[in-house]
């Protein structure tokens, strides 16, 4: 566990996890809230929504970059 948080936590990594939370987060925004953004019926269970929504292409390219770095799942047979 300790191995994979430090190669989580390599600047690279963090950095590529940023962009692509940038990038993809606002896009998924605008399409799972886009209507109460236009309408102004923004509450706080939706900026709640929002903040893990940003959170998941974090995560995923989070996941994916340690994974490849780490030699991708292992598979036995």
């Amino acid at each position: 566990m300790r191995d994979w948080l430090r190669t989580a936590l390599r600047p690279e990594v963090v950095r590529r996890g940023l962009v692509y939370a940038v990038i993809v987060g606002p896009i998924l925004i605008a399409i799972n809230q886009g209507d109460a953004i236009v309408a102004g019926t923004v509450d706080r269970s939706a900026v709640l929504k929002m903040g893990l929504t940003l959170l998941v292409p974090y995560l995923v390219s989070t996941l994916s970059s340690v994974g490849a770095m780490r030699g991708g799942p292992r598979t036995d047979g």
